[in-house]
């Protein structure tokens, strides 16, 4: 098995395993597993940098794989995440894992 398909599968076994990390949440009406972060501006703010990819305007990061998540994630687009609408801050994207920098939409 190469590299990248041992981090694919460690992606679905263990990272977004709902047994390990992930949790069941709704993004766009398609329950998914995936990993939230709320905390990320504490972590950001300990090591001196909270403003790494626009980062400072972020509430949380979500993580999920991109075959689960919707396609076009550019930001300042509405996401619906749990019923509440989340605007995009910053996507990332590696190896099938998708990041999602969003903040809570203050006008909702």
């Amino acid at each position: 098995m190469s590299f990248k398909d041992q981090i694919k599968q460690d992606l679905s076994d263990i990272f977004l395993n709902l047994d390990e990390f992930a949790d069941l949440h709704r993004i766009e009406g398609k329950e998914v597993p995936v990993v939230i972060d709320s905390d990320i501006m504490a972590k950001l703010s300990k090591i001196g940098d909270n403003r790494i990819h626009g980062m400072d305007e972020a509430d949380m990061v979500i993580m999920g794989k991109a075959s689960d998540l919707p396609e076009n994630l550019d930001p300042g687009r509405l996401l619906n995440l749990d019923g509440r609408e989340m605007i995009v801050v910053t996507t990332t994207s590696e190896m099938g894992l998708v990041q999602i920098a969003v903040r809570q939409n203050r006008m909702s």
